[in-house]
């Protein structure tokens, strides 16, 4: 079985040689490598033309459509999907290949974050839930770990060209309503870099809601947030103090998951748990006021156009 792996890549001067390396390292190696770059300016462009990679230029593409470019130019019906940004574990392609071997549409691989900091620690045990949290079921996963086989991407009609954030969960919404076989696959493991600063958290997690707006992608989801907040906006005005102990308790306890997922991540010194659990309350907090916002920019946007 051939397996096409493709990336698309914008200003990735930093990140794309530890990526290459990665990807020599496979267990398996893939057949090809497509990557399209998308405008890079950075002299990522000049790295991966001293590569063996097939390259194609697309300034001004969106992810989707850098995505679409290169599984249309690639030439083989496994179809493997990872990020520039990402190191990817020396059996990652070997774990997704045999699942899609087995018979699988879809093989949903896992990614851990690269935490160096504090900040990151915190932010990487918000956004990554650990595998045994994950329900196969229900689980959506991000195309910094994916592989399919070419005939039910094609079924989809692709990754959305329209996004610039969300593709990838647009897509697994169109898998899902075709009932296509998707299996988890937690040993394919991509390790993805956490945004370094809170206005980069920021800007990414409103990116991410804009696009569920612009997509009407979990409304339901985000119809429970704004609930929640303005029910502890009215307890805050009126100073009930029953319903702040009850919005403190649901809090904590919604908190406490990413608490515990931090404290797997950082050496057992309590100084540094210490921090973290009052670090991720905030944070969270921060990145629900991100959604929030791109999530009604998302619906304005979807209106207007």
């Amino acid at each position: 079985m051939k397996v096409s792996l493709v990336v698309t890549v914008k200003d990735a001067a930093g990140t794309i040689d530890r990526f290459l390396e990665s990807v020599r390292a496979q267990t398996l190696a893939p057949d090809e490598i497509v990557v399209v770059d998308r405008g890079s300016t950075d002299g990522t462009l000049g790295i991966l033309r001293a590569d063996d990679v097939v390259l194609l230029e697309a300034p001004a593409a969106s992810i989707g459509r850098g995505r679409n470019l290169a599984i249309e130019v690639a030439t083989h019906d496994m179809i493997a999907v990872s990020e520039a940004d990402c190191v990817l574990a020396p059996d990652w392609l070997e774990h997704l290949a045999r699942a899609l071997e087995a018979g699988a549409d879809v093989a949903m691989g896992y990614y851990r974050p690269i935490a160096r900091t504090l900040f990151e620690t915190a932010a990487g045990a918000i956004a990554a839930p650990e595998p045994h949290e994950i329900d196969e079921a229900r689980f959506m996963p991000s195309s910094r770990s994916i592989g399919f086989r070419r005939d039910m991407f094609e079924r989809t009609g692709g990754y959305p060209e329209w996004l610039e954030s969300g593709e990838d969960l647009y897509l697994d919404h169109r898998l899902r309503d075709l009932y296509a076989d998707m299996r988890f696959v937690p040993e394919a493991v991509a390790h993805w870099r956490i945004r370094p600063s809170l206005g980069q958290t920021f800007r990414q997690y409103f990116s991410y809601a804009e696009g569920d707006g612009r997509a009407g992608m979990y409304p339901e989801r985000h119809l429970v947030r704004f609930t929640a907040y303005s029910v502890l906006a009215y307890a805050a005005a009126r100073r009930s103090r029953p319903l702040l102990a009850a919005i403190t308790v649901g809090g904590s306890v919604y908190a406490g998951r990413r608490v515990r997922r931090a404290f797997r991540m950082l050496p057992a010194r309590p100084a540094a748990r210490a921090a973290a659990a009052a670090l991720i309350p905030g944070l969270m907090a921060m990145i629900d006021v991100a959604k929030m916002a791109g999530y009604v920019s998302g619906l304005l946007q979807k209106s207007r156009s």
